[in-house]
Formats: structure tokens, C-alpha cells, sequence
């Protein structure tokens, strides 16, 4: 029988025999792993705790119980914040910690929570948790104790609850028809290299559409200028002379998709860089319900964008806009690494060349028609 939580339907994905079949079977192996250790069951409110009450009735060992809280659900998408740990005071010192979750999906909240749990000096950190979405997950921290894996669906019950609904049921249900109801929305990536023409054509495009400018260069100020987890993350890795990681900026992304209201699509700007980058970001929005719905790509010759560049130069006082080694540089970074994500969406069908030589109007008329295609 179908559920119907708040304005939506679900139906039954795992019964409750399997749950407890399967439940049973991880206690059992911990029960094997921890023989003689000083044991922590830690569970990660809400959505845990009928998990963590079924899995230590299966553990035979002595232990201790905990809890603590985080949160980064709002209805049925992640909104990629995770808020502080508070109020948390236990002696983990010494001991085992198995952190038991409901879920783990993109990651970022167990990628945080695996790092905070290290302030309290624990002998080891495990993770185990009831479900997990592998076509979310942007780590490569290992999972322990794995209930089950699960496409990248929204589901509720035994635990998990959609806006505060649903935790009580013993069953597991999945959202009706989630994979085939994409979300429409116009979301683009607008290629092409240095002196192409995107940041006029994207300022037309916002305004005719509706669409909401996605920089990467703009979030990674906001997020180190107001110091968030994500900033901190970014900062560390930038002080130790590293690059950070493209999950980092993916997360980055996510917390701007999910914050903004009302819009009809998003056009990523200086993003994806990379075919990594790009798989990455598709992974990020199938766990939101979107999609990207197309590249479109300005081609300009190469002695036009060295001519618009230097052009530029005289006005913007950017250096590089001005010295021809450093233009010359730009432009191959841009052949060398950022052209092959071009290849990527072009095998997904979602690759669209526009000659971005001419009047600013007749370019963008040429884009506007591939965007009312989408």
C-alpha cells in the first residue's frame, strides 16, 4: 500500500523482513570485528535511531550509546550546509566509535562529522550506516557497515522522514516516479575560451530567461570571506599549497542551488573546468532531481580573442588582459584542460557550437534559439 506524506506519493522500496534480515546480519559482523574493545554506538539524530535501536539488539557485546545532531535535509534535497555540532560532550577517548546513519548520499555531512569526531581523541571511527547512494557520493572515505545501497532516489521510512513526516514507518517506501520527473529547469553551461564573449551573452541570457549566475570565482569568496565549513575546508587545502578538491567546490555549488528560490536555471560560469568536474556535477544534480540541459559553446578564432583581450586590457587593468605571453597562455590552459569537457556532453547529446563572431544581437539570437530547444 502507497503511502501519501504531505503533498506526495511513495511506495514500498524494502520490506520491513528484509530490513530486520539485513540489520541483524551487521550486528552479527560487528559483533565479530569488536570482541574485547571498549565499544561506542554513536547515532546521528534523527534520522538514525530506529536503526541504532534494532542494530545493538543484535550486537552482543558490552557498549555504550550515544548521540549527536547535524542536519543538511530540507524536504527531498540536501541543502549541501552542515551545521555545527553542539552540545556534545561524551568521553570518546580511548574508544571504538562506530558512527551509525541513516543514510549517506553526497557525503558531505559524514566527511565533516569524520573530522569533528577526531577533536575527541577516539582509538578508531567506523561507519555504519542503513543506506547508501553510491551514484551521490563524492569522497573516498570507506563505509563499514553498508544495510543496503540504493539508487539515487529520495526515500523515507524506518528513520528517514520527508519534512518531518514518515520516520515511524517500520517499511522502507521511495518517492513514486522520482528517476522520471525531472525537475525543468534550463540549467547551461556557456563554454568557450578567454575573449569569447560569455559574460555579455550570459548577462542577456539571465534577463531574457530567468536564470541565476553560477560563478565559481563568486562562491569561493563568499565561502572563505564568511569563514563557512566549506570555506575553512578550501582555506586548508590552499594554505598547504594544494588545489582543492573538486568535491569541495561541488559542495560549494550545491549550497548555492539549493538556497535559491524561484529560478528557471542556472548558468555555470568558469564550471566545469574538467571531465572529472563535469561528471561530478552531474552526480550533484541527479541527487538534487535536475540536469544539466546543455553546453553551448562560442567559437572564436584564435587572433579575434587575442585582439577582444587586448582590447578588453585597455580598460579592465587586468595585467594579463594586456601582456601577449600571458594571453597566449590562457588560451592554451583552455585548449589543453577545459576543451575535452566539450567531448563529455557532446556524447550526452547536450553540445551546441555557436560562431561568436559578429554582431552581439545576431550571436545571441543564434543562442536563444538553442535555449528554447531545451
Amino acid at each position: 500500500m502507497n503511502q501519501i506524506i504531505h503533498d506526495k506519493e511513495f511506495e514500498l522500496f524494502i520490506s520491513q523482513s528484509e530490513i530486520q534480515k539485513r540489520v541483524s546480519e551487521l550486528g552479527k559482523q560487528i559483533t565479530e570485528d569488536f570482541q574485547g574493545e571498549n565499544l561506542v554506538l554513536l547515532g546521528i539524530l534523527k534520522g538514525s535511531f530506529l536503526f541504532l535501536g534494532d542494530l545493538c539488539r543484535h550486537i552482543d557485546l558490552p557498549l555504550e550509546i550515544s548521540f549527536l545532531r547535524i542536519a543538511s535535509y530540507e524536504g527531498t534535497q540536501t541543502t549541501g550546509e552542515v551545521k555545527q555540532i553542539a552540545g556534545f560532550h561524551d568521553d570518546l577517548s580511548g574508544k571504538t566509535v562506530i558512527i551509525v546513519e541513516d543514510i549517506v548520499d553526497t557525503g558531505i555531512s559524514m566527511d565533516y562529522l569524520l573530522r569533528e569526531i577526531q577533536k575527541f581523541h577516539p582509538k578508531a571511527v567506523r561507519i555504519a550506516t542503513f543506506l547508501f547512494k553510491p551514484e551521490a557520493f563524492r569522497f573516498n572515505y570507506h563505509l563499514d557497515y553498508v544495510g543496503f545501497e540504493i539508487p539515487n532516489k529520495f526515500v523515507l521510512g524506518y528513520g528517514l522522514d520527508y519534512n518531518d513526516l514518515g520516520r515511524n514507518l517500520p517499511e522502507l517506501y521511495q518517492l513514486v516516479d522520482f528517476q522520471s520527473n525531472k525537475i525543468k529547469m534550463r540549467n547551461i553551461v556557456l563554454f568557450g575560451p578567454p575573449g569569447a564573449g560569455k559574460g555579455t551573452q550570459s548577462e542577456k541570457l539571465i534577463k531574457k530567461y530567468g536564470l541565476t549566475h553560477l560563478s565559481t570565482g563568486d562562491l569561493f569568496r563568499k565561502h572563505l570571506g564568511e569563514g563557512t565549513e566549506l570555506g575553512k575546508l578550501a582555506q586548508k587545502y590552499m594554505n598547504e599549497g594544494r588545489l582543492v578538491p573538486d568535491e569541495v567546490v561541488i559542495g560549494m555549488v550545491e549550497e548555492k542551488i539549493a538556497e535559491t528560490e524561484n529560478s528557471q536555471g542556472f548558468i555555470f560560469d568558469g564550471f566545469p573546468r574538467t571531465t572529472a568536474q563535469a561528471e561530478a556535477l552531474d552526480k550533484m544534480l541527479e541527487s538534487h532531481n535536475m540536469e544539466i540541459a546543455g553546453m553551448i559553446a562560442l567559437d572564436v578564432p584564435e587572433p579575434v580573442l587575442k585582439e577582444r583581450i587586448k582590447e578588453r586590457g585597455k580598460t579592465s587593468g587586468r595585467v594579463d588582459d594586456q601582456d601577449d605571453q600571458k594571453i597566449q597562455t590562457r588560451i592554451k590552459v583552455y585548449l589543453d584542460e577545459t576543451l575535452p569537457v566539450a567531448s563529455y556532453y557532446e556524447k550526452q547529446g547536450k553540445f551546441t557550437n555557436i560562431y561568436g563572431v559578429g554582431e552581439i544581437d545576431e550571436i545571441f539570437n543564434a543562442i536563444c534559439e538553442v535555449v528554447d530547444s531545451f
